[in-house]
């Protein structure tokens, strides 16, 4: 059986901590997990590795995250991946700092990664793996606020959380998404 991990973020060093980029944080953890380097691809960065005799494929988009899309429905057309077998990985702006919420379908909730991915598949019924970052800005700030660096408190949290949902992670792989959820959200 063969899984996509997809964890969504920009490319550019400029981008690297930033809140948007958390995506692209657990995705690093997920293949450093599995011991599966990444090597630039079609469409962005791959990695390929073996979880419990499945295969998995991490990708990291470099299509910037308004054409994610692109390079989801690359990946799983090339890779024959069914879209139950495909999970996303997206920062939050509705959930407090840290907080694990998968989904099996949902909106894209004004996420332009889960907009594009929402175009190219044409339907919103794929897994989504949210991480929380809160929306501590002021009005009209929404942009700089995602755009930016997490602050001293969250870095401090930062990897820990990370580990958190690589676990959950490979365990949609493993255990699929009823049980992933019962065991992961809100956690």
């Amino acid at each position: 059986m063969k899984y996509l991990i997809v964890g969504l973020g920009n490319k550019g060093p400029e981008y690297e901590n930033t809140r948007h980029n958390i995506g692209f944080k657990v995705a690093e953890k997920i293949a450093e997990t599995l011991d599966a380097p990444f090597n630039s691809t079609n469409f962005g960065w791959m990695a390929e590795g073996k979880h419990k005799g499945r295969k998995v494929f991490i990708l990291k988009p470099d299509t910037y995250m308004n054409l994610s899309g692109n390079a989801v429905r690359f990946w799983m057309q090339k890779e024959n991946i069914p879209l139950e077998n495909v999970l996303i990985i997206t920062d939050d702006l509705a959930l407090p700092f840290g907080t694990l919420r998968m989904k099996m379908k949902g909106s894209d909730a004004g996420h332009n990664g889960l907009k594009s991915i929402n175009e190219m598949l044409q339907t919103q019924n794929y897994a989504r793996l949210r991480f929380g970052i809160s929306a501590d800005f002021s009005e009209g700030r929404q942009v700089d606020y995602v755009l930016g660096t997490w602050n001293e408190e969250e870095s401090e949290k930062l990897g820990e959380r990370i580990e958190k949902f690589s676990k959950a992670s490979l365990s949609f792989v493993f255990a699929g998404i009823g049980n992933t959820m019962s065991a992961f959200n809100g956690k």
